[in-house]
């Protein structure tokens, strides 16, 4: 059976299987706990496995898929409401903070930089859905990180890093609510930015985790 992925352009050929095992994982093609078999997806696609290996590698630094001794590649479990809970949590006692610093530290550059992010998570045209949605959790966890890079605390920058918040979050629900929410709230905690109020960014970076936890929650009540 041919595969509905087609890989084109030899020159992106890695970065072309990376986005469709990123599309299988985030959309629960591939679901929570199953093995990712490599011979069978390097058949699937039409590729060897040398691509895909490198693949899995960047998607487990990602924590979306887990390297497992013995046994291969399997994708992520998803988040438990206790673990997305206590994301939220930690998120509302680091991220207002640190954009309150970043507002009034942060240098022209580096707002040039954030609100170019910020313009090209609003702007953005893809193929598909799907394809918009991961490429918007990417570059929303670019968002935040540059953030908390501009507060000039490293600690800070690696703590919401670390986390791989986003794109946990945004394999817990695909709709298109959640990005256009998220656009308008980014643009709150620029013009904050832009005036360079403190106060002001801390309290929609506030205003913006406790929407997307709303958002998000909705999962586990259904």
């Amino acid at each position: 059976m041919s595969s509905i992925y087609q890989i084109s352009k030899p020159i992106r050929l890695g970065n072309e299987v990376y986005d469709i095992l990123l599309k299988k994982l985030m959309s629960l093609e591939i679901q929570p706990g199953e093995r990712i078999g490599v011979d069978g997806l390097a058949r699937e696609l039409g590729v060897s496995q040398t691509p895909i290996r490198e693949a899995l590698s960047q998607l487990e630094a990602q924590g979306l898929v887990v390297k497992i001794h013995l046994s291969g590649y399997r994708a992520a479990s998803q988040l438990t409401r206790k673990q997305f809970d206590n994301l939220c949590e930690l998120r509302l006692l680091i991220e207002p903070p640190a954009a309150a610093k970043a507002a009034v530290l942060m240098s022209p550059e580096e707002f040039q930089g954030i609100a170019g992010l910020a313009a090209h998570m609003r702007d953005a045209k893809r193929d598909d859905a799907q394809s918009a949605y991961n490429a918007f959790a990417q570059e929303d966890a670019r968002f935040h990180a540059a953030i908390a890079k501009a507060s000039q605390n490293d600690l800070l920058h690696d703590i919401i890093t670390q986390q791989r918040v986003h794109l946990h979050l945004f394999r817990l629900r695909f709709h298109a609510r959640v990005t256009e929410d998220a656009i308008v709230e980014h643009a709150r905690i620029l013009e904050a930015f832009a005036q360079q109020d403190a106060a002001g960014a801390a309290a929609a970076m506030r205003i913006h985790i406790e929407n997307a936890h709303a958002r998000f929650k909705t999962v586990f009540e259904g």
